[in-house]
């Protein structure tokens, strides 16, 4: 990824963002943004480490509410209906379908009775899940009508908790907004820009609009028009910005998609609203009700590696199974170091830099494959056949038993088992300018194996089929279907294949 170096302007453009904002409402929101200055001011500044999306407090006080609906509901069914200690189950119970159904993601305009549908879907799930339960282990039966208020009521109170709720954020959102960026080119951007000016109660202050296609930096209306990745990162640092509206997918061209790095560096939660309604959105799956900013369509963008607890039970059992695995394989491991050391001399572990999750380098372990003379380089593409590759080394390629040193890469958390195939930084950069969404690989953390691995693209394979199924794999990414790609791994460990990856 090359950035763009050009000296940043400061900007004092005056004018509204459009008809429904007042003068006096865009001076005031000038006043409060700080254009990106130039290089200078950036030299005493402290590298910025990449750090976790700061959320609004919108969680746990639904949380709350959906959890004294809960308890509420229970209270008001007939004495002898459920034993006392009901609520507690039945609370964790609701929280675990709204979680499944998307009902704690964060929006921008959250509307309990929009959810409503939802809301009484679920709790008539939970309610006849537990007369099952209840009949089954004391066989009494729950009575229609009693089963059927219990829906009623749980729907009613969870609804309106959770209005108390959004309208308590919502008056929060207004006295302290957060700042934004609006990346797109164009009029849509500007639209967008001036939605959030006129309309405080989304809690988005907008500080500048990033185009990657304008041809230098100027004035966007009130705001500063930034043009160079560099002007952005600035942007970013010295407004504190929290949130990135896109204007388009980030995947439509490589311009934006780099983008999507830094936004993650700097803890930025990004969102998609589409001026057009014509945008197709792959970085995400929508189960709440679309939302919306100001008529405009606005959805989270690529909320499943920003969802923590998914991200940390995937975290665990790769740590579970690495562990295991590295036991298990601990003989096989040293027969191949031992087979190494003996046919191609010293120098049994490989080590070169690979780059992790959101472009960060790591260290990549693999048993040595190359004779001892040979020298793998940084920017040399390995194939089926290198005549550096010992009768031992291409054993091991073939079988992928080289690759078993990463799971200590597993262990120490620099890569997961499943996930897109960790590239050299010289190819990373390469493949980024060339095949479009290749950049958006790396919103996952890598893997041992993957979905294109399983496909059969390993090795001197297409880039851009690979890059094409490995987003496929994030978009549509579960437990189950890890569990699935591992299973069909190891199905297919020990079958010799045409290269190594």
């Amino acid at each position: 990824m090359t950035m763009d170096s050009a000296p940043a302007r400061r900007h004092t453009g005056q004018g509204g963002p459009g008809p429904a904002a007042g003068t006096t409402a865009v001076r005031r929101a000038q006043a409060a943004i700080h254009p990106p200055r130039g290089p200078e001011a950036d030299r005493a500044r402290p590298a910025v480490r990449p750090q976790r999306v700061r959320r609004r407090g919108r969680v746990l006080p639904l949380l709350t509410a959906d959890a004294l609906a809960a308890v509420l509901t229970v209270a008001a069914l007939p004495a002898p209906a459920l034993p006392a200690g009901a609520p507690v189950p039945v609370a964790l119970l609701l929280a675990a379908l709204h979680a499944q159904a998307g009902l704690y993601r964060p929006r921008l305009a959250p509307s309990a009775l929009r959810e409503l549908p939802l809301l009484a879907g679920r709790s008539a799930v939970l309610w006849c899940t537990v007369a099952a339960v209840w009949a089954a282990g004391s066989g009494r039966a729950l009575g229609w009508g009693v089963l059927l208020s219990a829906v009623c009521v749980m729907a009613v109170l969870t609804c309106a908790g959770r209005g108390f709720v959004n309208q308590c954020l919502r008056r929060t959102a207004v006295r302290r907004p957060a700042s934004a960026l609006v990346v797109g080119p164009g009029a849509g951007a500007g639209a967008v820009a001036a939605a959030l000016h006129s309309r405080p109660e989304f809690g988005l202050r907008p500080v500048g609009i990033a185009d990657t296609e304008a041809a230098a930096a100027g004035e966007g209306g009130p705001m500063p028009l930034l043009a160079t990745h560099e002007d952005i990162r600035r942007a970013v640092i010295q407004n504190s910005v929290r949130h990135a509206v896109f204007t388009r997918p980030p995947e439509a061209d490589e311009r934006t998609a780099s983008l999507v790095r830094l936004f993650h560096d700097h803890g930025c939660r990004l969102w998609l609203a589409d001026p057009a309604g014509t945008a197709k959105v792959t970085g995400m799956r929508v189960a709440c009700p679309a939302d919306q900013l100001w008529g405009y369509a606005v959805q989270p963008l690529l909320p499943r590696p920003a969802r923590p607890l998914e991200r940390w039970a995937k975290r665990g059992i790769d740590a579970v199974l690495a562990l295991l695995a590295l036991v298990a394989a601990a003989p096989v491991m040293a027969a191949c170091a031992l087979a190494v050391r003996i046919g191609d001399g010293p120098g049994v572990i490989f080590r070169q830099e690979r780059v992790g999750l959101y472009g960060r380098p790591f260290t990549l372990l693999k048993f040595r494959t190359l004779r001892a003379d040979a020298h793998e380089a940084a920017t040399r593409w390995t194939v089926a056949g290198d005549r550096r590759m010992s009768a031992v080394g291409s054993f091991l390629r073939k079988s992928s038993l080289d690759e078993l040193p990463q799971l200590w890469n597993v262990v120490r958390g620099d890569m997961s088992l499943v996930g897109p195939r960790p590239e050299r930084p010289f190819f990373v950069a390469k493949f980024s300018t060339v095949h479009p969404g290749y950049e958006a690989r790396h919103r996952m953390p890598v893997g041992i194996t993957g979905l294109a691995q399983i496909n059969g693209l390993r090795g001197d394979t297409s880039i851009e089929d690979r890059a094409r199924f490995d987003n496929h794999y994030i978009d549509t990414w579960s437990l189950w279907q890890d569990l699935w790609i591992l299973a069909r791994t190891a199905a297919s460990f020990f079958r010799f294949r045409l290269g190594g990856s």
